[in-house]
C-alpha cells in the first residue's frame, strides 16, 4: 500500500494517558493519518492545536482546566481546525453542547477502530459525523412538531446556497452534494463555507439543524 503524500494531521486530547495511548496506536496504524501532538487537558489542547495547526482534534469532553466543550468553542471560533468529540458519555446535554460549540462530529469511545479512522478522514474532508447511537435521538428532537424561527441570514442565501443547505439538512457529504447538484467537490466546499458565514454558524452539523428548523427538509 502506498503512503499518501499528505497525511491527515491529528491532535489527541484526553486526560487519561492510557486512553490517549490507545487512540494514538489506532490512528497511527493508518498510513494516511499522523498524530502530531497529545494533550491531557483542555488548555493544553487549545495551545497545542494553535501551534501545530492539525486538520482534526480528537477531543474528550471531561478534562481538567477547561473542558472539551469550551476548548472546542475556542478552536472553532478561531477557525483553527475541525473538532471531533470522542467521549464515554452519550448524554443529550453533551451532544447538544458539543454541536452548539461547533464540533464537526460526535462519537462514543466504544467506537471500533475502523469507524474511528473513517470518522477522522470524513471530518478532515469537511464532512460531519454522528455516532449511530445518538443519531436517532438528534433526529427525533429535530422532528419535534413546534416550528422554530428561521435562522437569521436565510434570505441572504443564493438559490444554489439554499440547495446546498437543504442537502446538508439531509445529512449528505460533500461528495454526495457535488454529485446531486452536478458541481465539483471544491465548489461544494466553497458553497458550504459561504452558507456557514451567512448564517453565522460554526459547523455543517449546525447548518443541518438550521435546515431542519427552516423546514427545508
Amino acid at each position: 500500500m502506498s503512503i499518501p503524500a499528505e497525511k491527515v494531521r491529528v491532535v489527541v486530547a484526553d486526560d487519561q494517558a492510557a486512553i490517549r495511548t490507545g487512540l494514538v496506536m489506532i490512528l497511527e496504524s493508518a498510513p494516511d493519518i499522523e498524530v502530531v501532538a497529545e494533550a491531557g487537558d483542555g488548555l493544553a489542547a487549545v495551545a497545542l492545536t494553535h501551534s501545530e495547526r492539525p486538520d482534526v482534534v480528537l477531543m474528550d469532553i471531561r478534562m481538567p482546566g477547561i473542558d472539551g466543550i469550551e476548548a472546542t468553542r475556542r478552536l472553532v471560533t478561531d477557525r483553527v481546525c475541525e473538532v471531533l468529540v470522542l467521549t464515554t458519555f452519550d448524554l443529550d446535554e453533551y451532544v447538544d453542547s458539543a454541536l452548539a460549540a461547533g464540533a464537526a462530529g460526535f462519537l462514543l469511545k466504544s467506537v471500533d477502530a475502523s469507524a474511528l479512522l473513517a470518522a477522522v478522514r470524513a471530518v478532515a474532508r469537511g464532512d460531519g459525523v454522528l455516532a449511530p447511537e445518538i443519531t436517532r435521538r438528534v433526529i427525533s428532537r429535530l422532528a419535534a412538531p413546534a416550528r422554530k424561527p428561521e435562522p437569521p441570514g436565510l434570505d441572504d442565501l443564493t438559490p444554489r446556497e439554499t440547495d446546498v443547505l437543504t442537502c446538508l439538512g439531509r445529512g449528505l457529504s460533500n461528495a454526495e452534494i457535488a454529485a446531486e447538484l452536478v458541481i465539483t467537490e471544491a465548489t461544494t466546499k466553497t458553497h458550504v463555507s459561504r452558507v456557514l458565514t451567512k448564517l453565522g454558524l460554526r459547523s455543517r452539523v449546525q447548518a443541518a439543524i438550521a435546515a431542519q428548523d427552516a423546514g427545508l427538509v
